[in-house]
């Protein structure tokens, strides 16, 4: 019965965005551009373009392993960029603007409660049908608002990631900002990115010490879903 109240929650809220669309815009405003071009030195991994992430397979809307922003968030990221490049430390960035079909790509995934190829990896002590209720992934997300960036730090000499004692993406409690399940040197690492984003206006997610978004976003009720590409 738990099961079957799930999936009309999700096929309901599936509903809802095809009718009301959330906000939704199939076109991307002209100040949205690639972070590859115009921060050529902070590194890009973006799973959510092959088959290493939660899923298990490309997501859809990801033709692309490619980054776009807005204009604002993009100079924001470059400030951060230039502060931790003092310190020998850069930017690692896994995602970005994510179209709205990704997103409802994921609520789809959270249906088929018997796909958990990824579960080892990505989610091995919690349920897959609560990782929406947990806050661990959303219907409606910043990121298909375009300024919104999952982030990790690198040292620029190896382009390493820092030991944050947790991967990215990774769904559970040690994920949190203010794990204690971590060490006081990962706790640093965390703090560390916090600073650094708070500094030039990102706002983070307690739940994932990755996930931020700036202040004054300058679309924050629109919910773009035009293909990476």
């Amino acid at each position: 019965m738990r099961i079957q109240v799930h999936f009309s929650i999700v096929s309901f809220i599936l509903y809802f965005i095809t009718l009301v669309g959330y906000g939704q815009s199939a076109q991307l405003p002209l100040d949205f551009e690639s972070l590859s071009e115009t921060h050529p030195s902070v590194l890009l991994e973006v799973r959510y373009a092959t088959s290493d992430n939660f899923i298990g397979s490309p997501v859809n809307g990801y033709l692309q392993p490619k980054i776009y922003l807005s204009k604002a968030a993009l100079k924001a990221l470059g400030n951060v960029q230039d502060d931790l490049g003092k310190k020998g430390l850069g930017l690692k960035v896994f995602d970005g603007y994510r179209p709205q079909r990704a997103v409802n790509h994921f609520l789809k995934w959270s249906q088929s409660l018997a796909d958990t190829l990824m579960k080892a990896t990505y989610y091995p002590t919690i349920s897959k049908n609560k990782l929406f209720a947990l806050g661990y992934i959303a219907a409606r997300s910043g990121h298909s608002r375009g300024s919104t960036v999952d982030v990790t730090i690198v040292t620029l000499a190896t382009g390493k990631e820092l030991d944050m004692g947790s991967p990215y993406d990774f769904f559970g409690p040690i994920s949190g900002v203010y794990s204690n399940e971590i060490t006081s040197k990962q706790q640093q690492h965390r703090l560390l990115l916090r600073k650094a984003m708070l500094r030039h206006g990102f706002k983070p997610l307690k739940e994932e010490w990755w996930h931020f978004t700036l202040t004054k976003e300058p679309y924050p009720t629109t919910y773009f879903d035009v293909v990476i590409e």
